[in-house]
């Protein structure tokens, strides 16, 4: 099987295709001799007939039906092979690494992409999801081209943004915990004697800056999914992205907690989201496809409204 070629391959389709030794030689600009010679060739090299030449047109043997399979994954592999080639030599990136904010609705980076995966199928993707500041490291260190975070965790001068959207957040608690059960608005004083459950960075985890931190007591997770499942254990109180939770509270599941303050604000807070990449590195064609996309999708009437 050393010798098995693509081009014997190519021509055994052709004749499969187009039903005769002379159809094929016709499509592929050759003498029907040649055809011939060139499916005797890979039958020696399997070692067995793959068409049966008693009838008046060649027909499939089995061993021939049960090849085709495979004749036909190998043309198309190949075909990738040289289409990915091509678009690497023209500057594509063969992998597109994304950072993306645990924060960040997943249906819109689904739908991003699905499309993303249509206009450049040949590009392979690699998904982080981050919390707080891990998007923005992971673009500085240049392991991610392009990220999505949360804008307040993005210190760094070495980063550009456009901005997304911005995720509504909620202070929930489980329909079981104390403090669902309290009558009217809570305030701060109320919070503080509570466990609060807190996200934290995975790769900082003694971080001292907070966001919406009430309580005393903190319990801190560097997974948004933990969180929400000890939130909905009773373990603690906590703000969530409303997207995350809608069917919780709409299932009472979990309560949503209205509070007197919101660190100086009168309702509760929303998070700007924003796509970030480094400014001395122009993005790729891929990443630069894919950012833009977002841009597009977000700022639909429907999201940004």
């Amino acid at each position: 099987m050393d010798a098995l070629t693509l081009d014997q391959v190519s021509v055994f389709l052709a004749v499969v295709e187009h039903g005769s030794f002379s159809a094929a030689a016709r499509v592929l600009n050759r003498a029907q001799s040649a055809v011939t010679y060139v499916v005797q060739k890979l039958e020696e090299q399997v070692d067995t007939p793959l068409f049966d030449r008693t009838q008046y047109r060649p027909t499939l043997t089995d061993a021939g039906r049960a090849l085709l399979p495979q004749a036909r994954r190998i043309v198309e592999a190949v075909g990738a092979f040289r289409a990915q080639a091509r678009s690497i030599a023209g500057g594509l990136e063969p992998e597109l690494a994304l950072a993306v904010s645990s924060l960040f609705p997943m249906p819109i980076l689904a739908e991003a992409l699905r499309a993303f995966r249509e206009h450049l199928p040949t590009v392979t993707t690699r998904i982080f999801v981050e919390s707080v500041s891990g998007v923005g490291r992971l673009v500085e260190t240049d392991i991610c081209p392009l990220g999505i975070s949360a804008t307040f965790a993005l210190q760094s001068e070495l980063l550009r943004k456009v901005s997304l959207m911005d995720v509504d957040l909620v202070m929930v608690a489980s329909a079981t915990h104390p403090l669902a059960r309290r009558p009217g608005k809570l305030s701060p004083e109320v919070l503080r004697d509570h466990v609060q459950l807190v996200l934290t960075d995975r790769t900082t985890p003694h971080d001292t800056r907070d966001y919406g931190v009430y309580a005393t007591q903190t319990w801190r997770l560097a997974d948004l999914s933990a969180k929400h499942a000890l939130l909905i254990a009773g373990l603690g109180f906590g703000g969530m992205p409303l997207h995350l939770v809608e069917n919780d509270l709409h299932a009472g599941t979990l309560v949503r907690l209205e509070l007197t303050e919101w660190e100086g604000a009168d309702r509760p807070p929303s998070v700007p989201v924003c796509a970030t990449w480094r400014a001395d590195k122009p993005l790729g064609p891929a990443a630069r496809w894919m950012m833009e996309h977002l841009v597009e999708i977000t700022h639909r009437p429907a999201l940004t409204g």
